[in-house]
Formats: C-alpha cells, structure tokens, sequence
C-alpha cells in the first residue's frame, strides 16, 4: 500500500511539474505555441530533473550502506567537487571545443577523474576500505573547492554568476541532446546498484557474515562504488551540483519501506527524481521570469526536515 502511494504520489508530481509554473498549461487546449513549449523547454527539463534525482537518490542508498554512515552523501566522495572544478574552468575559460556538450563533458570528465582517484586512494593490498575512501573524498573535495573558490575570485562578473548558477544546480540548459548519454550512464549504474542489492544488504551486517554467505566482500564494494560514480558523474553534468536529495531521500524511505536494498534503491530513485522535480518547479515559479537553482530550494527544504529527523527519529541508530 505504501508502495503504491509512493509511486502514485511521485507520477503526479512529475505532471504538476510539466504541466504547471509561471505560465499554466492545459493538457486539454494548447496552442502551437504551447505544445512547443512543452515539448522543447519542460518536458526535457523535468526528465533531467527527474533523472538528476533519481541517480542522486539511489547512490545515497547505496553509499550509505556501503560506507555503513546514515549520514552519506553522493557528494562527500569528492565527485561533485570535482565536476564542478572542470565545468567551471570550462565555462570561465570561455572556450567551447564542443559546442553546447563543452560543459557536460567537462563536468563527466571532471567527475570521473575524481571518482578514480577516490578509488585509488580508498584501495589498499587489493580492498577497498570504506574508511579510506570516506577521507580521501573529504579531503579531495576541500582542495578541489579551495581551487574552484580561487578561479571564481580572479574571474569576471559574468563567467562569475554562470558558474555560481552551476554549482548550485542549474536546470535551465536543460534540452533532448543532453538526455541520451545521461540516461545511458545512470541506468547502467542503477542496473549495477539494483543488481548488486542483495551484496549490499549483507555488507551492511559486516563483511565477515557477507563473506560468509558467499559474496566477495572488496569486488561487490568495488562495483557498487562505480554504480555511485557513474550516476552521480552523470547527474552533476547534466545540470550541476544538487544537494540533500542523496542524504534524505533514503532516510525517509527506509522509514516508510524499511531497509532491503532490493525495494529501497528503486524506490529512493523514483521519489529523489519526484523531489527534484518539485523543487525545480518552485524555483522556477517563486520570482518569474528569475529563476532559483534547484540546489538551494532543496537544501531550504532538506535541511531542516532533516534536522527533525535527526531529532524525532533514530538517524543514527543509537
């Protein structure tokens, strides 16, 4: 029933949010001009929205159980920081070698550097330790922000705003050539999450029991830290940086579905898509014709429902 009204709940969102914004739609009498709109300008940016959320949401699932922290996040790995260093020095340098595809691949490119150095910092004598993943994504995301900090402070009012307008989420480049190759990736890594589900569960009741059942604790650690770089690789370059969906979503659905992976991966994309969605609508529709990054609505209502969580619930399982 909870599952049901999930998925039910999180439609309807997706349609408000086509459908409804500064300027109504009818689904019933549009014009030319409106069909154009929807079909050019919405619908390709509630996809993204919608595929933003649901790769941030189900690596937050993911990350969690893999570093054993309710308080993970997609982005404490560094990736985000590191995407957001190479599309700023894209957009700051003024140079386009690939036209409108310059700054995604540069944020992708960004993205997967980092997530390899990660990797490599976290291996060690052949595991991946959870640990050391964990510090070397702090540490690499404080230089690469120190760094992109530094590029926004010697740069012009102009190249300024634009990156600024990326780091916290920008939905409004949002167009049909930019979906393809991000689907591709994020539904290669939710396959790899989903599939690898059930490894997930039994790492999160220590490797020795996962080891134990059968599972190769460091290869099943291995392939599901890649399923968490591909989406969240993908996510930042499609439109940016996007916090609190990837912390709070998995919160709210483990309370509300419970903790196996199988259900809570699926069901943390669908509705981090579905949260995405909502808060690009109200960032769009708040101060027409300006608009607010979607990563500032979602930490304005992130935060403090998660600092309720943190108070009412048992976050952190003490």
């Amino acid at each position: 029933m909870k599952l049901s009204l999930l998925m039910a709940i999180s439609f309807l969102i997706f349609m408000i949010a086509l459908f409804t914004g500064p300027n109504m739609i009818s689904p019933f009498h549009m014009n030319d001009v409106q069909k154009e709109i929807l079909l050019s300008i919405r619908l390709p940016r509630v996809v993204v929205a919608a595929l933003m959320g649901a790769a941030l949401g189900a690596s937050g699932a993911v990350l969690q159980g893999i570093l054993k922290n309710p308080l993970a996040d997609p982005y404490i790995l560094g990736i985000s920081s590191g995407s957001a260093l190479a599309a700023a020095f894209g957009l700051l340098s003024g140079y386009y070698l690939f036209g409108k595809f310059t700054i995604p691949l540069s944020a992708f490119a960004g993205a997967a550097i980092v997530s390899i150095l990660v990797g490599a910092f976290g291996w060690k004598r052949g595991r991946l330790l959870p640990e050391r993943l964990l510090l070397a994504g702090v540490g690499l995301s404080f230089l690469f922000y120190a760094v992109l900090m530094l590029l926004i402070s010697i740069s012009s009012y102009e190249g300024i705003r634009r990156a600024v307008l990326w780091i916290f989420g920008d939905l409004s480049i949002a167009d049909w050539s930019l979906i393809p190759y991000g689907l591709f990736f994020i539904a290669a890594g939710l396959f790899i999450s989903i599939a690898r589900a059930k490894a997930l569960n039994a790492l999160m009741l220590g490797d020795e029991l996962a080891h134990s059942i059968g599972f190769s604790v460091h290869k099943e650690r291995l392939l599901l830290f890649i399923s968490v770089a591909l989406m969240t690789s993908a996510s930042v370059s499609l439109g940016g940086t996007i916090g609190f969906i990837g912390l709070l979503i998995p919160h709210i659905m483990r309370f509300m579905i419970g903790a196996d992976n199988k259900l809570l991966i699926p069901v943390s994309a669908v509705c981090g898509g579905a949260f995405l969605c909502i808060a690009d609508l109200i960032g769009r529709s708040v101060m027409p014709p300006m608009e607010i990054p979607s990563g500032i609505i979602t930490a304005i209502i992130g935060s403090p429902y998660f600092l309720y969580l943190l108070r009412k619930r048992d976050v952190l399982g003490e």
